[in-house]
């Protein structure tokens, strides 16, 4: 297996992530994601900010209390 060459940023930026994030990934249907890029988009919002906008939304309409930070994400 050949190995990718990284810069020591990119290597500190993935370190980083690593350690106070944690990664969800979620499937949709062909061309899924190009709606959900243009509705980003219109919205003025990262692909990313605008599914955990939606998500904290949902858990808010449905009385979850629990903690979740995602102020660092919404955009």
């Amino acid at each position: 297996m050949v190995e990718k060459k990284q810069n020591a940023a990119t290597r500190a930026k993935e370190k980083y992530n690593a350690a106070h994030y944690d990664q969800v990934k979620f499937v949709v249907k062909k061309g899924g994601r190009d709606t959900i890029d243009a509705a980003a988009e219109q919205a003025g919002m990262s692909r990313n900010a605008y599914i955990l906008k939606a998500i904290k939304e949902k858990m808010e309409r449905d009385g979850f209390d629990g903690y979740l930070d995602f102020a660092a994400e919404e955009g």
